[in-house]
């Protein structure tokens, strides 16, 4: 069973069309993310601020095992995620990337 009470979407949106969008499950441990962007032109600064709305998420304590998935190749995303975690591990897994990593201090 799932518990709904640590699941949680974040959507960027320009005139209320949407841009970008995650899926957000969190666990004492760890916490998993879907990262998905629109098709079509995205403007600058759209991917990165989807990146720190995730990484912004409360109440997870600093340290914490973040995992990500994120379109292969998208170099905002990867360049936002290197900004603000360290010690950061990807691989490919077909038309996605994994990055495994933990939660920035504050």
């Amino acid at each position: 069973m799932i518990d709904m009470s640590n699941l949680q979407h974040i959507t960027i949106k320009d005139n209320g069309h949407l841009l970008a969008e995650a899926d957000i499950q969190t666990h004492p441990d760890l916490v998993d993310a879907h990262l998905r962007v629109e098709a079509g032109h995205i403007p600058p600064g759209a991917r990165s601020l989807l990146v720190d709305a995730v990484l912004d998420v409360p109440n997870v304590p600093p340290g914490t095992r973040l995992e990500i998935t994120l379109p292969t190749g998208d170099a905002e995303m990867l360049e936002k995620i290197r900004n603000r975690c360290h010690d950061i591990n990807t691989r490919v897994a077909g038309m996605s990337c994994r990055l495994q990593t933990t939660f920035p201090r504050g």
